[in-house]
């Protein structure tokens, strides 16, 4: 099975309640992989929301990843870490979380991507493909002829974010990128639920 075929990223904007109810919506509509972003919140409540989140998945299959928090990751036990590229170096990274966790990184442009692939990694978020209000700091947009040429480059497996919807993820999925992660289509969908099922019909 592909694990990072629907990957869902948490609103960190989100209350534990919401967020308990988006995560078993999410599993019980198809979700493959869950990472939890936390940018704003104290170690603890980081801590607290995982432990949350790490309950409901628990005899799943679907992975837990922790967003840039290698302590967090560790704390709670979850099945792998994500990391930005002003993070933790990644050969660092993996030291500390050992072999067999998930480690993944983001990256934002061409030479990034290039870089990335001699580390010790598993998969790369490849960040954004289309201009998305939930990441307000882009520099550069992938869209569908970059994420083409990513996905075709890469040795690694790649997923894809930034700004992707049901109107657009089927045109996504043709790249063949290995996954595609998503957070308002999932997180403020009326229904968590039906919103996975459509949206793993669409991607095929």
């Amino acid at each position: 099975m592909n694990k990072y075929r629907l990957y869902l990223v948490t609103d960190e904007h989100q209350d534990i309640e919401a967020l308990t109810f988006v995560i078993k919506e999410a599993i019980a509509g198809g979700v493959t992989m869950v990472q939890i972003r936390e940018k704003h919140g104290d170690i603890r409540a980081f801590i607290q929301r995982a432990m949350v989140i790490k309950a409901l998945l628990l005899n799943t299959g679907i992975p837990l990843i922790i967003n840039d928090r290698i302590d967090v990751a560790l704390a709670v036990d979850a099945d792998g870490v994500h990391l930005g590229q002003s993070d933790m170096p990644a050969d660092i990274a993996r030291r500390l979380i050992g072999p067999n966790k998930i480690l993944g990184l983001s990256v934002e442009n061409e030479t990034q991507l290039e870089h990335a692939q001699s580390l010790p990694i598993d998969y790369l978020g490849i960040s954004t493909i289309f201009p998305t209000p939930t990441k307000t700091d882009t520099v550069y947009t992938w869209r569908i002829d970059g994420l083409s040429k990513a996905v075709k480059s890469s040795k690694l497996p790649l997923v894809a974010i930034g700004g992707i919807n049901k109107e657009n993820i089927q045109t996504v999925a043709q790249t063949h990128v290995a996954g595609i992660a998503l957070v308002s289509a999932i997180c403020h969908a009326q229904s968590p639920k039906i919103a996975c099922e459509e949206l793993n019909q669409l991607i095929g």
